[in-house]
């Protein structure tokens, strides 16, 4: 599952949902008539009855989901697309959550640690590193170097003490 946003609250007394999305295209979301929400890898796949942009948020009714007490109960979860159904990354872009769990080394071969979570910063992303210790590497051409997803792999130009 790709995490492409996360309810934020309940919209209106109808069921309605707002959305914050994490997608580059912030209508990204309203592409799928189908969205799985879901907590801690919990996922219930969702029709979407209707859905329109409001802002920099989407907002949403979901099928069976008719109040604001129901609307409600979602606050929280995350709004994923499962992986298949996207469109393939052009070169040069990549998914987070392919970036997630890969192992990161820099120019002298030194692991610096796995990739746990990026940061939308406004200027650039960050991947957060756990290993050692939590590294921040900014996602920017020249720092890196290389991404092999197949082998799971990213190549930087960056040190632990940075």
């Amino acid at each position: 599952m790709v995490v492409m946003g996360r309810v934020s609250a309940p919209h209106g007394v109808k069921g309605w949902i707002k959305v914050l999305p994490f997608t580059q295209d912030i209508d990204g979301l309203l592409d799928y008539s189908e969205w799985w929400l879901g907590r801690d890898g919990q996922w219930r796949q969702h029709q979407v009855a209707e859905s329109a942009m409001h802002g920099a948020l989407v907002l949403a009714r979901l099928e069976g989901c008719t109040d604001r007490e129901a609307a409600g109960s979602l606050k929280g979860a995350e709004v994923a697309i499962p992986r298949q159904l996207l469109p393939e990354s052009r070169e040069g872009e990549y998914y987070w959550s392919d970036l997630l769990g890969m192992d990161v080394v820099n120019r002298r071969g030194v692991h610096l640690g796995r990739v746990a979570k990026v940061l939308e910063t406004g200027a650039n992303d960050v991947l957060v590193l756990e290993g050692e210790k939590e590294v921040l590497v900014p996602f920017v051409h020249g720092v890196i170097l290389n991404v092999d997803l197949a082998g799971r792999c990213l190549a930087v130009d960056w040190e632990l003490d940075y």
